[in-house]
């Protein structure tokens, strides 16, 4: 089994669900983002989600675009992104790491030397944004070859027909958007999120995270009341950005806060027994 399979089912057996933070590599730079990625799992991160850094990351809100432009403005690359992952492995064998970002970077990189590398440096899934199911055929071979999970986006206008396609080879877990809309905006509706996951689960067997839509200890207890995960982005982007000075650069706070929160995410996450 994989580790996101793993964790998903030591989770199972707890009868709770998992907290999924994220954070955008490289920002506000190299050293900060490690810092904060070695010390999340502690604050109770069960899965993490590492954005790769682009210039045009389209589904995003203004807050990632903005920790984005930070970590490219810092020199983040592809390579650095892998690396930030693989020295996160010296010392953490277990948390499940997600890529999260688009094709392009993907696709200049190349397909199959990505997917190497990423194994290499101890990636176990990868979401791309952009790419529709019609394309993944593009990195889904190397994907396979280097046991990396692939997972698919399903959101509010997901059709019946379509969950099905989309779903019919997903792994890993299922990503629900929650919201029509960008990230970190607008929380979904619990009424909303009853009527959608049903209709996922129908067509999949996997596990199903929330996010897009989710910012608070509250949202994070409510998503694992309906699904499987929550997962918080832009909320913890806020906080981190609330620590930078004027030049972008990190303060003596800026870890500590960030920790401080996802703690308080994570929290509300374990709360609810399943």
């Amino acid at each position: 089994m994989s580790r996101i399979a793993d964790c998903f089912a030591a989770l199972k057996q707890q009868k709770r669900g998992a907290f999924i933070p994220y954070l955008e590599a490289n920002d506000p730079n190299y050293q900060t983002s490690l810092e904060i990625l070695n010390a999340l799992p502690e604050a109770g991160a069960d899965l993490i989600e590492v954005g790769m850094p682009f210039s045009d990351p389209m589904a995003d809100g203004p807050t990632v675009q903005a920790a984005a432009i930070r970590a490219l403005q810092a020199g983040a690359t592809m390579q650095k992104t892998l690396q930030l992952v693989s020295e996160f492995r010296n010392d953490n064998q277990h948390t499940p790491i997600i890529l999260m970002g688009y094709t392009n970077p993907v696709e200049y990189y190349g397909y199959e030397k990505f997917c190497q590398d990423a194994e290499k440096a101890g990636v176990d899934g990868l979401i791309i944004v952009d790419m529709p199911p019609e394309e993944i055929e593009n990195i889904k071979p190397y994907a396979i070859k280097h046991q990396i999970d692939i997972i698919y986006l399903v959101a509010p206008t997901t059709s019946p027909d379509r969950l099905k396609l989309v779903l019919k080879e997903a792994s890993g877990f299922i990503y629900y958007v929650s919201i029509t809309g960008i990230t970190g905006t607008s929380t979904a509706s619990n009424d909303s999120l009853q009527k959608a996951i049903p209709m996922i689960r129908e067509a999949s067997d996997l596990p199903v995270a929330i996010g897009f839509g989710l910012s608070t200890p509250e949202h994070a207890a409510n998503a694992v009341k309906i699904a499987d995960a929550a997962v918080v982005g832009s909320a913890l982007l806020k906080t981190l950005t609330s620590t930078l000075d004027e030049k972008n650069q990190p303060t003596k706070d800026t870890v500590t806060k960030v920790i401080e929160h996802a703690r308080l995410l994570a929290q509300g996450t374990h709360s609810v027994q399943k």
